[in-house]
């Protein structure tokens, strides 16, 4: 059999189509499986299966003719993406607390002032998302206080704290809910998160196309198995934050002001979204000398954010930010002796130590970023950034990483998609198998691996580059 480097263009296109299907159907399989609670090391076996495909694909991909590339990557897309509708969401419950969200505003109320558990809308409830009596079965119901002596619970995870999410997510929990039929339940939700994962991918093609530069780093984020099952069958509403960090970063590229500004708009929607895509910031002012050129981003940026809170402050009569400080408490990030978060960096430290260190050690990363980053590329400084808050943070829950998925099919270096499998592999064997700490050691280290290998091996073939053809710059190569 040839080596997939050996394989003729023709041979590629259909080793590629043969691959892309044995992925769809893998995906489909997994969605399938089954819920988180009921087999969670099968499952990951599912997901494992599913990340080996997508390799094989990349691979044959990268002899696919150019002509070609663009039509397979969107047609790859749209069955990849179209898997993570065939079930209810199987590994999250945040997709209920949105339907919840929406159908409150609805209503005409704040969703940050009152709980899902609270009295005063009992009038909202219906026995999807609040189940009672014998329907109250499962791990993933939450019981809720009777009020007429019936068994009560809900899908909803946390009822009995305020929503976190900020205004962007709220506005699209609102639209959602408005446009939905009755009776649609999660669906709605999962069809605006394929939409837009796929809006994802149109971006990811513009933006590269414009630049130059090879389009089949757009399958990093277009073929992933993160994005049918985190973004599109959990619904997660990072992907909406995604999209929107991805245009704005498209825009912060030029060198007209005008459009930097417009970036700028775009990526305080992202943040006031789902808050983390506040990362990209740094990469957003790559190389920036002149404060104008940073304000140019920096103030429409914070400006859309405070106003889009504004109507919400309006309206509501408890705080806009809800459950925040008790979810940041609760996951640990406060206290390095707490849970798994910081894992490497307690691995090698005083826990103590944990937080300043990551402190000082992000600010250096965001200081070179901004001082010695490419501003005409970014999603590189973002990428960058983003990545080693991943590796330091170790966080637990694999969509976050959905950002990072994006910046890789910007940037090239596919090394980093190591961060959102070791994700992936923590949150769901970690409470399974019961050694989260060593487990995010173990996922989140030979990811971090990875990433230092590659990037000495980059410098050393830049440099052997660079030697041979010291006039031609060295970009980033998109291949797996």
């Amino acid at each position: 059999m040839k080596p997939l480097a050996a394989l003729s263009p023709r041979t590629a296109l259909v080793t590629t189509a043969l691959a892309l299907t044995a992925l769809t159907t893998v995906l489909a399989l997994t969605v399938m499986y089954g819920g988180h609670f009921s087999d969670p090391v099968g499952l990951f076996g599912w997901y494992a299966a599913c990340w080996a495909l997508f390799t094989a694909a990349l691979l044959a991909l990268h002899r696919v003719p150019p002509r070609r590339v663009a039509w397979l990557i969107v047609a790859g897309a749209v069955a990849v993406t179209v898997t993570g509708l065939l079930g209810p969401p199987r590994t999250s419950t945040d997709s209920y607390r949105y339907a919840w969200d929406g159908r409150v505003q609805s209503a005409g109320l704040s969703p940050y002032d009152h709980t899902p558990q609270d009295p005063a809308l009992a009038l909202l409830r219906d026995p999807w998302l609040f189940p009672t009596d014998a329907a109250c079965t499962g791990p993933e119901l939450a019981p809720i206080p009777p009020s007429d002596g019936t068994r009560h619970c809900t899908r909803i995870n946390r009822p009995a704290v305020h929503t976190i999410y900020p205004p962007v997510a709220e506005a699209y929990f609102l639209a959602v809910d408005r446009l939905s039929p009755a009776g649609a339940r999660h669906k709605p939700l999962q069809i605006g998160a394929a939409l837009i994962s796929l809006g994802v991918t149109g971006a990811l093609l513009l933006i590269l196309r414009r630049r130059g530069e090879d389009l089949r780093k757009a399958a990093y984020w277009a073929w992933c198995p993160a994005v049918p099952l985190e973004a599109v069958n959990n619904a997660h509403v990072d992907v909406l934050g995604v999209f929107l960090a991805v245009a704005g970063l498209g825009l912060v590229a030029s060198r007209a002001l005008p459009r930097r500004a417009a970036g700028g708009v775009l990526i305080g929607a992202a943040i006031a979204t789902k808050l983390m895509p506040a990362v990209v910031l740094p990469g957003a002012l790559s190389g920036v000398r002149r404060g104008r050129d940073a304000a140019a981003v920096l103030l429409p940026a914070a400006a859309f954010a405070v106003l889009a809170y504004l109507p919400y402050v309006l309206l509501s009569h408890g705080s806009v930010f809800g459950y925040l400080g008790g979810y940041v408490r609760e996951e640990g990030y406060d206290d390095a002796s707490a849970g798994s978060r910081y894992a490497l960096l307690r691995l090698v430290l005083p826990d103590t130590w944990a937080v300043p260190v990551l402190v000082a050690v992000l600010a250096g990363v965001c200081l070179y970023v901004m001082w010695r980053g490419d501003p005409r590329r970014p999603w590189s400084g973002a990428l960058l950034v983003t990545g080693w808050s991943f590796v330091l943070l170790t966080p637990g829950y694999s969509w976050y990483a959905l950002l990072l998925v994006a910046l890789v099919a910007l940037d090239g270096r596919w090394e980093w998609l190591g961060i959102p499998l070791a994700g992936a592999a923590v949150y769901l064997l970690a409470p399974a198998l019961r050694f989260q700490p060593s487990l995010s050691n173990i996922a989140y280290g030979a990811a971090a691996a990875l990433v230092l290998v590659m990037t000495w091996a980059r410098r050393r073939a830049t440099a052997k580059n660079a030697e041979a053809r010291p006039t031609v710059p060295a970009t980033a190569s998109w291949r797996p």
